[in-house]
């Protein structure tokens, strides 16, 4: 049994959304946390990110994992970002092939072999004709990483588990692996985490630190919590992890709320009292 620690903690270069890497590195420091998970687009995107790398570097900050989106993503309601999140419009696909050498690139620079994203909804029915055409995009990006010796990690949350496993054992590539969210599954309405947890531990790869409230409708939002403050057991949360033997990454993410620092340092306090 492998005991989860405070050393596995990270945080999310995107929670509150910071507009500059300077935000990011106040952030970090008012929080206490020195890992943190980087998303890569405004890297390539933003020409007021592009001296993060050496930024962290000299406030020895440590880069665990990337992320990336995709170009089409509205998240109004859980409706919207069916249609447009993930691979699921053609543009959005095309520009995620077209950008695969550039993350190569980043994850290259800082060390890394894993990234991770949101493939989009995976249909529940094996006969949706969609279903065949987002895991054929889904294998070629995935192929697309594996030629570089990256790992893939899919974001949990916008499919149920039994989903998305099946999806991975017809898929069977290697380097396709899975960030596993709980909050996600509660703010989709996709399941209860822990049931969750158990079904995808073979493939997780990393875990993110988010809580909700779950609304109970696939259609209506749930409520986004600070850890310890939803409905996610997060004692027996980490209890599954430590029997499975997990000793990666434990990334907080808090995508809303008006204090994201103080919410986050909120989060470690909880964490502090439940791993020690």
């Amino acid at each position: 049994m492998k005991r989860q620690t405070l050393a596995q903690l990270a945080v999310c270069s995107w929670s509150g959304w910071p507009e500059t890497p300077q935000v990011l590195l106040e952030r970090l420091h008012g929080i206490g946390l020195s890992r943190v998970q980087l998303a890569l687009d405004p890297l390539l995107d933003k020409p007021e990110w592009a001296q993060t790398l050496p930024l962290l570097r000299a406030e020895e900050i440590t880069v665990v994992s990337g992320m990336f989106g995709t170009a089409e993503e509205n998240y109004a309601t859980p409706a919207t970002i069916r249609e447009t999140g993930g691979l699921a419009p053609e543009i959005a696909y095309r520009a995620i092939l077209e950008r695969v050498p550039r993350y190569v690139a980043l994850l290259d620079e800082l060390g890394l072999d894993k990234v991770s994203f949101h493939a989009g909804f995976i249909p529940h029915d094996p006969a949706d004709p969609r279903r065949g055409e987002l895991l054929a995009r889904l294998g070629t990006v995935a192929d697309a990483f594996a030629a570089k010796e990256k790992q893939l990690l899919l974001e949990t949350g916008q499919e149920t588990a039994a989903t998305l496993v099946a999806l991975l054992r017809e898929l069977d590539r290697p380097n396709l692996r899975v960030n596993f969210d709980p909050g996600n599954m509660l703010l989709y309405s996709m399941g209860e985490p822990l049931e969750a947890l158990q079904m995808l531990l073979p493939w997780v790869a990393q875990v993110h630190i988010k809580d909700a409230i779950a609304s109970g409708d696939p259609e209506v939002w749930g409520t986004e919590m600070p850890a310890g403050e939803g409905q996610v057991n997060w004692p027996r949360f980490f209890a599954l992890l430590a029997e499975a033997g997990y000793a990666g990454n434990l990334v907080i993410e808090r995508e809303c709320g008006s204090d994201p620092v103080g919410e986050i340092r909120r989060a470690v306090n909880f964490l502090s009292t439940v791993l020690g």
